[in-house]
């Protein structure tokens, strides 16, 4: 504890995750200091789809994925790229990843899913409210998009545990999509409609909205990179970085992908993983798009964001340092143009790429590890912004020792 009795906390990571942790624990009495190599936001957070999506329980190992994702590999324009190269990296991962998908472990998993994401929506808008920020969550629903029954159906699990664990869904045909969004072009004739789903229309302008209501409120914002965590015997002592030390009594990592960095050298080995993913946000498409559309047999959401419409998808591996690959941002392009086909593209469209933190059974680490003080909060998946909020405030009531009806046994490091 510091001077004034509190307790101490170190934050690592400033992604949506990691940054409303360090907002749930300051509102409990915590000391907190966010650490990050970059401004809050910049990672992951700055680029994701912006869908805010509770009913996504179903996880991405599903029985028959191999199937499907060896049919990918031999496809370049596929939503799922494994270089060559990078297989023998990617194998014991992908081992792990089809044991998940047996049907017992798929309902295990989408369980667990649905104690993270039921109420998320009203989660992030209780944050957002008091930071006065209400209007970057809109909830118009989520259109998913198929070409018709033959694409459905290989979705049909999904929608089933959807729908076993509360989601509202409305089947359209051809005219009802063109009720809802006029500008889908003809190659779609079946569509499925979640209406109490949602979005942030500014991902980046959340997290930074959220950081500086924790900084405005006595929280620490610190640009460093943190290189160790500090141990004595079983206990955390603090965090080192390059530029500093920070005594702390506890150290909360939400590093995303770059977590293992750092626990590596405690001891722990988990099957983390980068799914690189791409957005690619035209500013002035000429057209009006309503909700996010999800084109389902390319896995592309498109989402009418605050400074443009943006098409964010694809599943890339090659870990954290090998360099964006623009073809596979153009992928995107022509998916948008497929779903939109009067939508203005310009030839000089830019991109981005950021690192998914993928774990093979699609839940995240959350909760204590084996040194006391040290919590974890990360492998989010393609769910981090649905989760950040719940999440964040699951893992501040643990750290305080205030009671939970959530059971972070799913979660432990020490399933793997």
């Amino acid at each position: 504890m510091n001077n004034s009795g509190r307790d101490t906390v170190v934050v690592i990571g400033a992604g949506i995750v990691g940054v409303c942790a360090a907002w749930q624990l300051q509102r409990r009495g915590a000391a907190v200091t966010l650490i990050d190599c970059d401004e809050p936001g910049r990672g992951c957070s700055y680029g994701n789809a912006g869908a805010l999506s509770f009913g996504s329980v179903a996880p991405l190992a599903m029985p028959g994925v191999m199937r499907d994702a060896l049919t990918m590999l031999l496809d370049p324009a596929a939503p799922l790229l494994i270089p060559l190269s990078y297989l023998p990296k990617a194998a014991p991962w992908l081992a792990q990843f089809v044991r998940a998908a047996r049907p017992d472990q798929v309902r295990k998993i989408s369980h667990a899913l649905s104690t993270l994401l039921t109420n998320s929506i009203e989660k992030h808008l209780e944050i957002l409210g008091e930071v006065g920020a209400t209007d970057i969550v809109r909830r118009t629903g989520q259109l998913y998009l198929y070409p018709n029954e033959k694409w459905l159906s290989k979705d049909a699990m999904s929608w089933a545990l959807r729908k076993e664990h509360g989601l509202r869904i409305e089947r359209l045909g051809r005219d009802e999509i063109l009720a809802l969004e006029p500008e889908v072009g003809p190659e779609y004739a079946v569509g499925m409609f979640t209406p109490d789903q949602g979005m942030s229309t500014n991902p980046y302008r959340q997290v930074t909205a959220i950081a500086a209501d924790f900084a405005r409120h006595g929280g620490q914002v610190v640009r460093d990179r943190v290189t160790a965590i500090e141990v004595a015997g079983d206990r955390v002592r603090g965090v080192r970085g390059e530029n500093g030390s920070y005594a702390c009594d506890h150290a909360v990592v939400c590093a995303g992908a770059w977590s293992m960095q750092l626990l590596a050298e405690l001891g722990y080995a988990l099957p983390l993983e980068s799914q690189r993913g791409y957005h690619v946000t035209i500013a002035s498409p000429g057209i009006t798009v309503s909700r996010p559309v999800v084109a389902a047999d390319r896995k592309v959401f498109l989402t009418p964001m605050e400074d443009g419409l943006r098409a964010a998808g694809t599943v890339e591996f090659g870990g954290l340092a090998r360099a964006p690959n623009r073809k596979r941002a153009g992928y995107l392009v022509r998916d948008m143009a497929r779903v939109f086909p009067r939508a203005q593209i310009p030839a000089d469209w830019s991109f981005w790429m950021g690192h998914r933190p993928c774990l093979p059974d699609s839940l995240p680490v959350m909760g204590p590890s084996r040194h006391r003080g040290l919590w974890f909060n990360f492998g989010h998946g393609h769910l981090g912004l649905t989760m950040s909020a719940t999440s964040g405030d699951i893992l501040a009531r643990a750290i305080c020792g205030e009671p939970s009806n959530i059971d972070l046994a799913p979660f432990s490091f020490a399933r793997f």
